[in-house]
């Protein structure tokens, strides 16, 4: 049994629970330890006790901790890349290029533990200088989801410890083997005990236990709207700091004088790659009328030469479906797309292969309208709706009546319609002829409306979380 890393020290839950391989479901990865509520406050107190020292500690020595985990995931991406598609479902190509990001992300925060600036001020009173510096939040509590297991918790985790906080991180029931591998790296990185601590288990055990701890100062929440809601309501009660990322509904508007076959490849890759399995996926196709026909086509014909088999097979270009819960949650939206009167244009079946596993066609629904179900509630699954649009102008209000915010992209060769929908698209990243889904690891993360809550994520934005700022006034 793998199990939880508290204080220093590798300890047993107080259960197991299996891994299961989503593309083949009688491949059992491994037993994972799950943390009761006593285990998770010995994690909490722990954290709680390492907090002051590691505020103070030399930042040499988090940048080299840092480096050398980044180091560590770099040179094991195959492995790790391997495990993390096995357990998740992602193609195996998607699971190296995740665990190169979370590489990455690590060497990135490694050199930001060197840049973190401050100011100094003239005060409007004479004989006072006035100094301006950040500082850790304390104790951070990190709540992952399973569709991104290294990356995601690699651009909480990284920025946590570079800005010195300690960490308490609980990973997402589905996808416990990638976060154990970072774990187990992390804990040769040469951190003291209890800086950082890996509590595996349920959201309504262990996350409640972060949520409702007053030694945890900060919660950074990566989920579902319903339960990022909980989360924020349950952190703002006790005045601790929250950072929310909920999903989004992601429009990809396609004009008339779009490139064609970059429009298509935008959408498919957009649309349906990661199984569909992404928050920033563009699951609202939103066309010009005049080159409706020609996409939906050219994006029938593209589905139906997609390889949908085992993640880690070669060739293989969309995997399983996660588990059992999200197929069906996929299978029943496709059917009430059918019950809403969009016209289901390919696949939305379940597969079979040569193992048993979550397999599905994905779904591509046209002639849709903006009020179905389908086009205003994120699926999480390979199934995207076309929506017909008159001109650019009606295309951008289609793109923006919508609670989410997160990504929005368009395909156009006008600079006059790129220009004004970077400025005029309500979310927090636009991406103009390259698919929604995408976003460098040095650069933002993160939406408006109803997708994200709180500071941006990733880069050298995360200091506005992971810090607080202090003035310090000095008489002279």
């Amino acid at each position: 049994m793998k199990q939880n890393y508290i204080n220093g020290a590798w300890v047993d839950g107080v259960s197991a629970s299996a891994n299961i391989n989503p593309s083949d479901t009688s491949d059992i990865i491994g037993y994972y330890a799950q943390a009761d509520a006593q285990q998770a406050g010995l994690a909490i107190a722990a954290a709680a006790a390492a907090a002051p020292a590691w505020a103070l500690s030399n930042i040499q020595l988090r940048a080299d901790a840092l480096d050398k985990i980044g180091s560590e995931i770099l040179a094991r991406k195959e492995e790790l890349g391997t495990l993390l598609s096995r357990e998740e479902g992602k193609t195996r190509p998607e699971g190296i290029g995740e665990a190169a990001r979370a590489g990455a992300i690590f060497k990135f925060f490694a050199q930001e533990c060197l840049r973190l600036r401050g100011d100094k001020l003239a005060s409007v009173r004479p004989n006072l200088d006035v100094e301006i510096s950040r500082e850790p939040v304390g104790v951070v509590g990190i709540i992952a989801p399973w569709n991104f297991p290294i990356a995601i918790p690699a651009w909480k985790i990284a920025p946590a410890l570079a800005y010195g906080n300690c960490v308490l991180f609980k990973p997402a029931e589905l996808v416990p083997g990638s976060a154990w591998a970072l774990a187990d790296i992390i804990s040769r990185a040469g951190l003291p005990p209890g800086v950082f601590n890996l509590v595996m288990g349920r959201g309504s055990v262990v996350g409640q236990a972060f949520l409702g701890d007053r030694r945890v100062n900060a919660i950074s929440f990566t989920g579902s709207a319903a339960t990022g809601a909980k989360v924020a309501q349950a952190a703002i009660a006790r005045m601790a700091k929250v950072q929310i990322e909920m999903g989004g509904k992601n429009p990809l508007v396609v004009l008339n004088d779009a490139d064609l076959a970059g429009a298509v490849n935008c959408a498919v890759q957009g649309s349906f790659y990661s199984t569909g399995q992404r928050c920033t996926a563009s699951s609202r196709l939103i066309v010009e009328t005049g080159i409706y026909p020609a996409f939906v086509a050219a994006v029938r014909e593209k589905l139906a030469a997609l390889n949908i088999g085992d993640a880690l097979a070669a060739g293989t270009d969309i995997g399983p479906v996660v588990d059992a819960s999200q197929l069906e949650q996929d299978l029943g939206y496709i059917q009430i797309g059918r019950d809403e009167g969009a016209t289901l244009a390919f696949g939305g079946e379940r597969l079979q292969r040569a193992t048993d596993g979550y397999y599905l066609r994905p779904a591509l629904f046209t002639d849709c309208s903006n009020d179905m179900r389908i086009s205003r509630e994120e699926i999480f699954g390979p199934v995207a709706c076309v929506i017909p649009a008159d001109n650019y102008e009606h295309a951008l209000a289609l793109a923006n009546d919508s609670e989410f915010g997160l990504s929005s992209g368009i395909c156009t060769s006008s600079l006059k319609h790129a220009t004004h929908f970077k400025r005029a698209a309500q979310a927090g990243m636009v991406m103009v002829n390259v698919p929604t889904a995408g976003v460098d690891y040095h650069v933002p993360f993160g939406g408006s409306k109803g997708s994200s809550y709180g500071a941006r994520e990733q880069g050298s934005y995360a200091a506005e979380f992971f810090t607080t700022v202090k003035t310090a006034y000095c008489g002279v």
